[in-house]
């Protein structure tokens, strides 16, 4: 049996997501909860690995059980797959920083990494405009500056589209830096703190962090709009921008095709990550 988990996460006091010899990931915290729930081990797939202090509200992640853990699954007054959630979460703790909203049986041929089609993330700025809340701290990053949404703004929506964007990622050897940015935008909210909206079919290592830094250098006038799209051909590292802090960013919502089309998907992009190295 493959269960689908949403999960979501304060990465505030977490080193990212993937699991860490001597140090607190929510994998391995989750994991931990599900051997003490169903016993035997647990692997979960994730669908994006998110870096050390990156929040989430809508990760997605697969998990194949043993058949002694379905049979432990099935046991008790709750035992149906949907109530595994609240099982987990007793044990992760009322008030905990990681949060399973849901548990179900996963569709054939669904894999949470590579059936996935994008995934969207949100940044939240405050600027000298709104001020600094130190009760919004660990999810949102102040600029003590005031910045120009409008100009942040265009020069997010100029970088939409199938690009290589190795000018904003972190390079690791021999991996393609080739993604299809879907959408791009900045929008002040009802409190006038700047929330970024990014969605792309996947993201290289530090790539919204980056992207958002960039738009921050626009809004504080020490990039024109223009230059953000210049600085993207260039394809190569610079420091006219800073990346900006991990607190600001959350993974918000994953996309998947409809049921009969999951493997496909799955297959598809296995092969094309394949040629990727």
């Amino acid at each position: 049996m493959r269960l689908r988990l949403d999960i979501a996460y304060d990465g505030t006091a977490f080193s990212g997501w993937a699991r860490q010899p001597q140090l607190r990931t929510v994998q391995g915290s989750v994991e931990a909860a599900v051997v003490r729930v169903l016993g035997g081990d647990a692997q979960l797939v994730v669908a994006g690995r998110t870096d050390a202090g990156v929040h989430a509200s809508g990760q997605v992640a697969h998990l194949d059980l043993t058949e002694a853990q379905e049979a432990r699954l099935g046991r008790g007054r709750r035992s149906e797959p949907e109530a595994l959630a609240a099982r987990l979460n007793g044990v992760l703790g009322r008030y905990a920083d990681v949060h399973v909203h849901a548990t179900s049986v996963a569709p054939a041929g669904f894999d949470a990494r590579f059936s996935a089609v994008w995934r969207r993330y949100a940044y939240r700025i405050a600027d000298r405009t709104v001020g600094y809340d130190p009760l919004e701290r660990f999810r949102t990053t102040f600029v003590p500056a005031a910045l120009n949404v409008s100009a942040m703004d265009a020069a997010a929506r100029s970088l939409v589209g199938l690009h290589d964007f190795a000018a904003y990622c972190k390079p690791r050897p021999e991996a393609t830096t080739i993604r299809t940015l879907l959408e791009f935008d900045w929008r002040r909210d009802p409190a006038g703190v700047l929330v970024a909206n990014v969605k792309a079919d996947a993201f290289c290592h530090s790539m919204v962090r980056a992207l958002v830094g960039a738009c921050v250098a626009v809004g504080e006038g020490r990039l024109e709009v223009e230059d953000v799209a210049v600085l993207r051909d260039a394809r190569q590292r610079t420091s006219a921008f800073a990346v900006l802090a991990a607190r600001g960013l959350t993974l918000t919502e994953v996309g998947y095709p409809a049921d009969d089309l999951l493997a496909a998907r799955a297959e598809q992009t296995r092969a094309r990550r394949a040629t990727d190295t």
